[in-house]
């Protein structure tokens, strides 16, 4: 089956990536085809042209909303990939830490049970939240990628927020349409490096 982690992929493979996403991958407030999932599929395809995205973000999903739907998705799209970009709202919201972790670790189990690889990319609060909250947030996701040996792209954000203020939208959370060919290439680079493994 497609995703075991010991292989790499021929050109010619067929490869299926399910993005589960919040509204960092959802287009929020651009249009869907300057999102970065459009701009990645459309540029990974370059690299592995039999490679299809399907983009199941939801703006304002949660790791808890996202468990619930990742069964139905993986049984209706049977993806080789699985892309989890999800933490953030549940930040936001004051969430309670271990119940994001525990629902991250669930989604990453029932991908690896059925033999699917599994990238995840880290996303951080907004400084306003004081950089004790940030630091215990921020390892959410490291201890995960630590502790099912997983492909993980920290820091989604960095050099996009707080940077160039054309980059992001007047929210100060939300990327501009300017900002997602970035983040599409973070994605890119780190797909095709777990390809080639």
């Amino acid at each position: 089956m497609l995703g075991i982690h010991t292989c790499g992929f021929a050109k010619h493979a067929a490869i299926d990536i399910l993005i589960l996403g919040d509204s960092l991958s959802a287009a929020h407030n651009i249009p869907v085809d300057k999102g970065w999932p459009r701009l990645f599929s459309d540029n990974i395809r370059s690299s592995f042209p039999q490679t299809s995205v399907v983009n199941a973000s939801i703006s304002g999903e949660t790791t808890y909303g996202g468990l619930q739907r990742l069964p139905q998705l993986l049984d209706e799209h049977r993806p080789s990939h699985l892309i989890i970009e999800l933490g953030g709202n549940d930040g936001l919201r004051g969430l309670s830490f271990g119940q994001s972790t525990e629902n991250i670790r669930q989604m990453v189990r029932l991908a690896r049970d059925r033999g699917i690889t599994v990238l995840l990319i880290g996303v951080r609060m907004p400084p306003n939240f004081g950089a004790v909250y940030n630091a215990r947030f921020q390892r959410i996701f490291e201890d995960i990628a630590i502790e099912f040996s997983i492909p993980y792209l920290p820091r989604f954000l960095e050099g996009v927020a707080g940077s160039d203020p054309a980059l992001m939208q007047s929210d100060g959370i939300h990327p501009t349409a300017i900002a997602q060919p970035i983040l599409a290439q973070k994605v890119e680079k780190k797909m095709i490096e777990i390809l080639n493994h």
